[in-house]
This record gives C-alpha cells, sequence and structure tokens, in this order.
C-alpha cells in the first residue's frame, strides 16, 4: 500500500509539474503576444490622432484647430507638438514651448526627417513620464509629433496580466484535481489486481454471471476502494496489462519449471556414468577382478569418463548459448565445405554402424558462425549414424533456394513417432531412453540444435516416419 501511494504521489506530482509548465509557458506567451499587439495599436491610433491633427490643421490654415478646440488631448492621455524643420518647438500641449530645447536630436524626429515618419519609447526629458512617440514630417517641412503616455497603456497590461494569473491559478488548480481524479482512477485496477492477482479472470466471470456480485473483500469498498467501478469494466481497461503480467508470469514459471527440470536431469545424467565410475574402480581396488575383469572394467570407465566428458562439454554449450548477453563473432562461412569437413570426421563411425556417408549440392555462404556451424552439423549427421540401421545411409544436401540457402540432413534410421516430434529439441528429451544411452548419446544433441539455429535467426524443420528415417531441414 505505501508503494502504491508513493506512486499515485509521483503520478500526481509530474501531472502537476506538466499542467504548471504549459500554463506558465502559455500565458508568458500569451503575455507577450498581447504586449506586441498592444504597442502595435498604440501607434496606429497615434498615427491616426495624428493624421486627423494634419488635416484639421491645413482646413482651417494654422494652428487654431489645436487653440479653439473644445478637446482636450489631456484627458486621453496624449501630448501634441509641432516642430519646424529645425527641430525647435512651436506648440506643446504640456508644456511651455518657450522653454524647451531643441529636438532634432530625438530619435523619433530624427526619423521622421529622414524616411517622413518615426516612432519610438522613451522617458520625456521636459515632463519626466515614460511615453510612446509618433512623428512625421507635414507638406510645409513641419513635424507634427504625437505622443501617449504609457502609464494609461501599462495599467491596462498590468489588469490583464493579473487576469491571466487569476486563470491561471484556477486552471492549474482544475488540473491538480483532475490530476488527482485520473490518479486514483488510474491505479485502482492496478492496485485490485495486486491485491487479488489471483482472481482477476475470476472477478471477470463472476462479473459475466452476476452482474450486481460484489468481491468478497469489497464489502465496504464505498468507504475504502478509491475508485469503485464495475469489474468488468476495470478488467476490460486493464487486460492488456493483465495480459502482459500474465504471460510474464507464466514465461517465469515455465522457465523456473524447466531450470529445475534441466538440473534434476543434469543430477541423473551425471550420476549414471559417476557411479558406473565409481563402481568399477572400487572393484578393481579391491582386488576381487582378474586380469580379463580388469581389462574390462577399464574399458567401462574410459567409456563412461568419455560420456561424461562429452556431457560435459554439452551442457556448458547450452550454457554458453543459453546467454543473452553472450556473442558469436560472425563471418561468411561456406556451409557445403563445412558439410563436407563434418562427413570426413564423421567417416570412420560411420564405418563402424556400416552406414554410408553422401554429400550432395552446391557451394553456398552464409553469414554464420564457423564452431557453432560444425557443431550443428555434427549433431545432425552423428544422430544420423547414430540411430541409424546397419546398411542405412546419411544424406547431406546443400542448397540455395528462394533467396535462402537450405541444408538438409536425411538418414534411413529408425525414425521418430509423432507423438514425439515436438519434443525431441528438448534437452535430455529421448524417445528411447535404453538406445539412446547405449549409443551414447546425452540427449543435449538437438537442444544444442535449436539454440544454434536461433542464434543464427534461421528456421528448422523435421519430418520423420518410424521405420522409415528422420529429415531435418535448416534454412538460413
Amino acid at each position: 500500500m505505501g508503494q502504491n501511494n508513493s506512486m499515485q504521489k509521483r503520478i500526481h506530482l509530474q501531472f502537476g509539474l506538466i499542467a504548471f509548465f504549459a500554463i506558465i509557458v502559455t500565458a508568458v506567451s500569451a503575455m507577450l503576444l498581447f504586449s506586441t499587439l498592444l504597442k502595435s495599436q498604440v501607434y496606429d491610433d497615434l498615427k491616426t490622432y495624428g493624421h486627423v491633427i494634419a488635416n484639421e490643421m491645413e482646413l482651417m490654415d494654422g494652428l487654431d484647430c489645436l487653440e479653439e478646440s473644445d478637446y482636450d488631448p489631456k484627458e486621453d492621455g496624449l501630448r501634441i507638438t509641432l516642430l519646424d524643420s529645425s527641430g525647435k518647438v512651436i506648440l506643446d500641449t504640456l508644456a511651455d514651448e518657450s522653454s524647451m530645447d531643441n529636438h532634432l536630436s530625438r530619435l523619433e524626429i530624427v526619423k521622421a526627417l529622414k524616411y517622413g515618419e518615426g516612432t519610438s519609447v522613451r522617458t520625456s526629458n521636459t515632463i519626466a513620464v515614460h511615453t510612446l512617440y509618433y512623428a512625421f514630417q507635414l507638406s510645409d517641412g513641419r513635424i507634427l509629433r504625437v505622443g501617449k503616455d504609457s502609464d494609461r497603456i501599462f495599467h491596462l497590461f498590468r489588469n490583464t496580466v493579473l487576469l491571466a494569473v487569476v486563470l491561471s491559478l484556477l486552471i492549474l488548480s482544475v488540473c491538480l484535481l483532475l490530476s488527482h481524479l485520473l490518479t486514483k482512477r488510474l491505479l485502482a485496477p492496478i492496485r485490485r489486481l495486486a491485491a487479488h492477482p489471483d482472481d482477476i479472470y475470476s472477478v471477470k466471470m463472476s462479473s459475466r454471471s452476476n452482474p450486481g456480485m460484489r468481491h468478497p473483500d469489497d464489502q465496504n469498498s464505498n468507504k475504502t476502494d478509491p475508485c469503485p467501478e464495475d469489474p468488468e469494466r476495470i478488467y476490460s481497461e486493464i487486460q492488456p496489462f493483465v495480459r502482459t503480467i500474465r504471460e510474464q508470469h507464466i514465461n517465469i514459471l515455465n522457465h523456473a519449471r524447466m531450470r529445475q527440470e534441466f538440473t534434476a536431469n543434469v543430477s541423473h545424467e551425471l550420476k549414471t556414468p559417476l557411479t558406473a565410475i565409481s563402481g568399477y574402480a572400487e572393484l578393481i581396488g579391491s582386488g576381487m577382478a582378474d586380469e580379463k575383469d580388469t581389462r574390462h572394467f577399464a574399458n567401462e570407465i574410459y567409456r563412461s569418463s568419455d560420456r561424461l566428458l562429452t556431457l560435459i562439454n554439452d551442457i556448458m554449450r547450452l550454457s554458453e548459448l543459453d546467454e543473452n548477453e553472450h556473442t558469436f563473432e560472425m563471418e561468411y562461412v561456406d556451409l557445403y565445405a563445412a558439410a563436407q569437413g563434418c562427413l570426413d570426421m564423421m567417416e570412420l563411425q560411420a564405418e563402424k554402424q556400416d552406414v554410408a556417408l553422401h554429400l550432395e549440392g552446391e557451394h553456398a555462404r552464409i553469414i554464420a558462425n564457423k564452431t557453432l556451424i560444425d557443431e550443428l552439423l555434427y549433431n545432425l549427421c552423428s544422430n544420423g549414424v547414430r540411430y541409424n540401421i546397419r546398411g542405412g545411409s546419411v544424406a547431406v544436401s546443400v542448397k540455395p533456394k528462394d533467396g535462402k540457402v537450405l541444408l538438409v540432413v536425411k538418414d534411413t534410421g529408425i525414425g521418430i513417432p509423432r507423438e514425439h516430434q515436438e519434443r525431441v529439441f528438448e534437452r535430455f528429451y529421448r524417445v528411447d531412453q535404453g538406445r539412446s544411452k547405449q549409443n551414447g548419446g546425452t540427449g543435449l544433441g538437438l537442444a544444442i540444435v535449436k539454440h544454434i539455429v536461433a542464434q543464427h535467426n534461421a528456421r528448422i524443420e523435421l519430418e520423420s516416419e518410424p521405420g522409415k528415417g528422420t529429415e531435418i531441414q535448416i534454412w538460413f
């Protein structure tokens, strides 16, 4: 429960931070945009005021329009200034023009003389007020300047910012509330699954058969469950999550079962030759065996020790293939040449079993690990010889087909019954326990083959019929 609460707090905090940063970025962007638009609008208004005043001056032929008009620019925070072409102030609505210095160096005046109109934002040297100015040159060479006190503009901006802050806090509060509810809703079915992991499917089934049925532990669910839901809907919402957990759980159990079976099988397989070695050595050491028996026991000890070494090597190879982190060096391998080398090595063993070896096909290169390919070929050909009949044969074929390289190992041996074919690639699985041990098999050969095939992203297929032999195809 503590972990669930901690997870809920983390999710809630993350949702809250996301909402907070989203609101901050949106609010700042909106303020910057609003500031730019407001400033542009003020300059447009000043330009309009200036041209209206200029038209009035032309109609009334002089400054009488400003002196006789009932309109007071101060009411709108406006300042109107008229200058001659030398920068001398002729008229100013907020100051005594006779006391004002030359304005030729003012930025807006410089722009007006150079481009016909100009703007600037600064604190006035005359009235000491932060002001936005727009100036333009009249047809007679004089310059008309219109300014607006920025305090009123910034007052509007401050009100807008305050409104944006209030709305942002309101939105953030709503987001935090929704985040809290969403987090509870998200974690409620997971908590229920954690509390009753084995009951999730039974809850689903019981809810179908009896929609009004509640879980036995949900008698006080209205008080304790932060998000009481219909079990069927809870199940549908977390079905992918449950399926993943269930698959992982099954895989873990299967892996544990396979490891347990493998350990038991290894112990059993190792115990058999060790017991034989120990028994024969004890008989020799006790002096109870004559010279003939001693030679026989020595041969049996050698055979058991050889089987033991083979078994250990196979187990070590399987362990190596099982390591996901282990990488094998890949190179171009001539599969036909590798098969030829394998058959040459198997020739003596095949002669002892009276089994003929054949190689068909053509040279074909694959990207593979040479050592693993040699081991794969050896295991397949060795099985073909070991479980064959007197006078039988093992045929190996290598040929390109459908953009791939096909390896086929076919024997005329005892074959594999259909009910055993799906399991022959399992570790220590033997179709005929007695015959396999008699022939020196460890029960790991085909398991190693399966792992090597998987390492090369290849595909293996098996066809077999008792009494007619076995054919194994591997597509590289």
